[in-house]
């Protein structure tokens, strides 16, 4: 491995020979680590979040209705539930504003009568 004065990498080692293997076979025969506990639970812990990550995107798929095909009916019951839920919070918000809406409009016919006596 070497660094040009302005800080190009070249690597020279054989076809069947990956920079990462060259760098373990040199660790192992060193004894010196190149990678610390710290890096190497870092990796792992970028590993999970990744894995999480492509988790929630297919959740999120699913829950837009896209990939259902792979589901079986257990896994649509929380999907519908929360598809169920989320309907029904909208439905409580259409309400609540054709209320006020009634509320307003009773108002301003009240309003209006007052003003024409």
């Amino acid at each position: 491995v070497i660094f040009s004065s302005l800080g190009k990498l070249s690597e020279y080692c054989s076809p069947s020979t990956t920079l990462s293997k060259m760098l373990e076979r040199y660790q192992q025969n060193s004894g010196k680590k190149l990678w610390d506990v710290t890096h190497e639970n870092l990796s792992a812990e970028i590993d999970r979040i990744k894995k999480e990550n492509d988790n929630m995107q297919i959740e999120l798929r699913h829950l837009k209705g896209e990939d259902l095909n792979s589901l079986n009916p257990k896994e649509l019951i929380p999907i519908e539930e929360a598809l169920q839920n989320g309907l029904t919070g909208v439905r409580e918000k259409q309400m609540d504003f054709l209320k006020m809406l009634r509320k307003n409009e009773r108002m301003l016919e009240e309003e209006n009568k007052r003003l024409k006596y």
